[in-house]
């Protein structure tokens, strides 16, 4: 049934109570309240792509609160203040905003948009497109773009990214299920597979009245081995920096208790238990906050005798897989780099160097730093791009 006296549908229903939410005026006959709206609103936006963590939703609601809002054009102007926190979330926040309140406020208020939003790559299986067939067709082209747009992302170089295919890789980033390397255990288990295990052997024999039935066996065990993310956030690593902090903070999510990460620059930080939060937002600023040599210059020698002399023989390092995320540009002297990379991989199980640079073409390992570590590596990888980290923890699971 259509026409003008066709019954409102769910969703033109649950607008109407929205807006009814948020109009002081018939606020008292809604059972959510305005709060509810508003906190709505926010979930809108987060769908819209806009980055809203609750310390904004706070502040927008306090100053709707301070400025006693009596009609929806001042709400519209208080999330703008406190909801946007770049230019391009503007056009954004004009369209969540007429779809979810007034459709009206956005043609009074909003002004024009200097320059269109970057394009979202869509989810796989957004939706489908009104004007498609019937059979469906206008889906299946959809959900193909996006595919492919995914795949071309996954070998792009980081650094290249726009800022909207850098919010598409931080959720292929939060999409990693990696898993850890296993080391052998000197405590035995039962097993499928591996030597006699004379006692349970001759337990399942007295059970069955003497009468051996069955060869029970038994093996060592398999352990998460220890894993060390030494990451470069200095100047040359800038572009580089957020993602390989991102990537940090899947793995030790994964396996925080055999999984430490440090930042190395003029000083070395441990940031691991920042990283153990939950949230990736949360733990990025918490890492931001306790890096203060973030973007500076670079003592690759040094900071790794620091962590060898202080963490590496407390057993951190020892029979771990170590991996070091840096450029190679070292302002301290390379044979100091050298000898510290020499005792490094002596402790550790293995020692992989990621340099952003060695995926390029014409890469040659010519700076001091990679000159003078290249000896002591068991592994010289690439982690400019997203398939490359993927390569990275294929590596460290093999070995």
């Amino acid at each position: 049934m259509s026409g003008p006296d066709a019954p409102p549908g769910p969703i033109h229903t649950a607008r109407t109570d929205a807006i009814a939410r948020i109009d002081p005026l018939l606020a008292g006959r809604s059972a959510g309240g305005p709060v509810a709206a508003l906190a709505g609103f926010t979930a809108v936006l987060r769908h819209a792509g806009l980055a809203v963590p609750t310390d904004r939703v706070a502040a927008f609601l306090q100053a709707v609160g301070h400025l006693g809002v009596t009609d929806r054009e001042r709400a519209y102007r208080a999330g703008r203040v406190t909801l946007c926190s770049d230019p391009d979330d503007l056009p954004r926040y004009d369209i969540a905003f007429a779809t979810w309140f007034d459709p009206a406020i956005t043609a009074r208020t909003a002004p024009p948009a200097a320059t269109p939003p970057p394009a979202r790559p869509a989810p796989l299986g957004s939706g489908r497109d009104p004007d498609a067939d019937a059979d469906g067709s206008a889906e299946v082209l959809e959900i193909a773009v996006a595919a492919s747009a995914t795949e071309v992302l996954r070998d792009r170089d980081i650094a290249e990214l726009t800022r909207a295919e850098r919010e598409h890789l931080r959720v292929l980033l939060a999409r990693l299920r990696p898993d850890p390397p296993l080391r052998r255990s000197r405590r035995l288990s039962p097993a499928r597979h591996g030597g006699a295990d004379p006692r349970r052997t001759l337990r399942a024999a007295m059970r069955a009245g003497g009468e051996l039935r069955a060869l029970h066996r038994r093996d060592q065990e398999r352990r998460p081995r220890r894993v060390v993310l030494l990451i470069d956030v200095s100047g040359s690593m800038q572009p580089y920096a957020d993602a390989l902090l991102r990537f940090a903070h899947v793995v030790a999510r994964r396996s925080p208790a055999s999984t430490e990460v440090f930042t190395l620059g003029t000083r070395l930080t441990r940031v691991s238990r920042e990283l153990r939060l939950r949230d990736p937002e949360h733990a990025l600023r918490a890492a931001d906050a306790a890096i203060v040599d973030r973007s500076g210059g670079t003592r690759l020698g040094e900071v790794l005798r620091t962590f060898v002399d202080v963490w590496g023989r407390r057993g951190t390092a020892r029979g771990a897989a170590v991996v070091v995320f840096s450029d190679g540009w070292e302002r301290g002297t390379a044979e100091l780099l050298g000898e510290q990379a020499g005792r490094l991989a002596r402790l550790a199980h293995r020692l992989v160097w990621v340099n952003p640079h060695a995926g390029k073409d014409g890469y040659l390992p010519v700076q001091g730093g990679i000159v003078a570590a290249l000896p002591h590596l068991d592994e010289l990888l690439a982690g400019h791009s997203l398939a490359t980290l993927e390569e990275l923890l294929a590596v460290l699971r093999r070995r």
